[in-house]
């Protein structure tokens, strides 16, 4: 893994977490879209009631990139799974096994944990990130589109 170390967040690591965050929305060309707070990390990532977890990478001591996982359910497999919400690994530690050795551990946790399942949406912009996807065995999900519910129309909805 060259050298790449996982460890798991603690609520000290919320202000690199923000970080990470904005700096794979400036890579995404989403930053216009993170509203997220220390605090509102903090309440949910690591308060009364965690819904979940990071994972962060570290390189030589540094804080190289982090995963941002939380659990789902497959009715079809009658199992958990988990859900990758975001990957992300800093531009000058990207090709030193960071990525890998993120995945690596959340397909651990995910067979420790009884998961049948692990799965992430990806940009379809993100070509070096599908390849990487494609390298570990992945493979996409066709026929299937993601929808969102947000913002008015989910407090329209929400209201009746």
């Amino acid at each position: 893994m060259h050298g790449a170390q996982i460890r798991v967040a603690s609520a000290q690591d919320v202000p690199l977490i923000l970080t990470l965050i904005k700096e794979l929305a400036e890579y995404e060309r989403l930053s216009h879209e993170v509203v997220a707070t220390e605090g509102s990390l903090r309440e949910w990532l690591f308060g009364d009631r965690p819904v979940a977890e990071v994972l962060i990478g570290e390189h030589a001591g540094e804080a190289a990139g982090f995963a941002l996982l939380f659990h789902n359910f497959s009715t079809f497999l009658g199992k958990p799974g988990i859900y990758l919400e975001d990957l992300y690994v800093r531009p000058e530690f990207r090709r030193a096994g960071v990525g890998r050795a993120l995945l690596t551990h959340l397909a651990r946790l995910a067979r420790e944990r009884g998961c049948g399942r692990v799965e992430w949406s990806v940009l379809d912009w993100n070509e070096p990130a599908i390849g990487f996807y494609r390298d570990i065995g992945a493979s996409p999900v066709s026929g299937w589109t993601v929808y969102r519910l947000t913002g008015e129309a989910l407090q329209e909805l929400a209201d009746g």
